[in-house]
């Protein structure tokens, strides 16, 4: 799979888990009458953390190898952090911080995802003048 391919799929993936961390508040509610509850299970909050970074280091890793620049690794760190402290957080009974950090860090990851891609396009334009 090309970077540009791997950054789509992280930057979507990325957009989803932030509105999974923002909209499970409200539907939490309505799981159970949903057959969802699934969707609330503390394995999967984790699973989508350590999915989001795998992709996220796999799609970044690759495009640092073409493009050289630190810059989206360096978002990408700052928003599996914020991811991690979101999800401690909201284990430790602080909820609404925990969401606000989650879907702030879904965001970022996403927003590397979207820098990554733009680096090694503008760094495939540059080979090809």
């Amino acid at each position: 799979m090309s970077v540009p391919a791997l950054d789509k799929l992280g930057a979507t993936a990325s957009i989803a888990c932030a509105a999974h961390c923002a909209l499970m508040p409200v539907l939490i509610a309505a799981l159970p009458f949903l057959g969802a509850g699934l969707l609330a299970d503390e394995r999967m909050e984790w699973a989508l953390v350590v999915s989001s970074a795998a992709l996220g280091l796999l799609s970044l890793g690759m495009g640092f190898r073409q493009h050289r620049r630190r810059a989206p690794l360096a978002v990408l760190s700052a928003g599996l952090t914020l991811l991690v402290l979101g999800r401690t957080a909201e284990g430790l009974g602080g909820e609404t911080v925990g969401v606000g950090l989650a879907a702030a860090g879904g965001l970022t990851v996403a927003l590397a995802h979207l820098l990554n891609h733009r680096c090694a396009c503008v760094c495939h334009r540059g080979t090809d003048a």
